[in-house]
């Protein structure tokens, strides 16, 4: 099934919703970090990031500076201007710029956000998409080092 939604919060909202995803963020941050086996692809004028959260995984999303589109396929319970959404299967979510999220993978869970760029370097696309560049998993190689994945459920 293909669902395509669009979010546009009130600002009222968005600065509760994002206060919220930041004191998560910061018990989220005293806990093991978790690779999220991030890809980045820079082609024709865009961005693509896709992580991949396994199951059980809670993670925050960094601020973005620029309107993009997010893709995901699996099982995930994240923010939105509605209030938390439990989103299974493909979807594809128009989202605003300005917008910080919080989530649950139920399943694992693939994410790619996409956004136009002029960036040469991925580095520098992570900078022009958010503030919080520095915080990314991206620039924090250790986390692939030294946090083991979960056991995927199944196997």
């Amino acid at each position: 099934m293909n669902n395509v939604a669009h979010q546009n919060p009130d600002a009222e909202t968005a600065l509760a919703q994002e206060s919220r995803v930041r004191q998560l963020e910061g018990v989220l941050l005293g806990m093991p970090q978790v690779d999220l086996s991030t890809t980045t692809l820079l082609h024709g004028g865009m961005c693509t990031r896709t992580i991949f959260i396994p199951a059980g995984v809670a993670l925050t999303g960094a601020k973005t500076n620029k309107a993009n589109v997010c893709i995901l396929q699996g099982d995930i319970t994240v923010t939105t201007d509605a209030g938390p959404r439990r989103l299974t299967g493909f979807h594809v979510i128009a989202a605003d710029a300005g917008l910080k999220r919080a989530g649950y993978a139920h399943a694992d869970t693939y994410w790619t956000t996409v956004w136009p760029t002029e960036a040469d370097s991925q580095e520098a696309a992570e900078d022009e998409m958010t503030a919080e560049s520095a915080q990314l998993q991206t620039r924090h190689a250790q986390i692939a080092a030294d946090a083991p994945l979960p056991a995927v459920k199944g196997e």
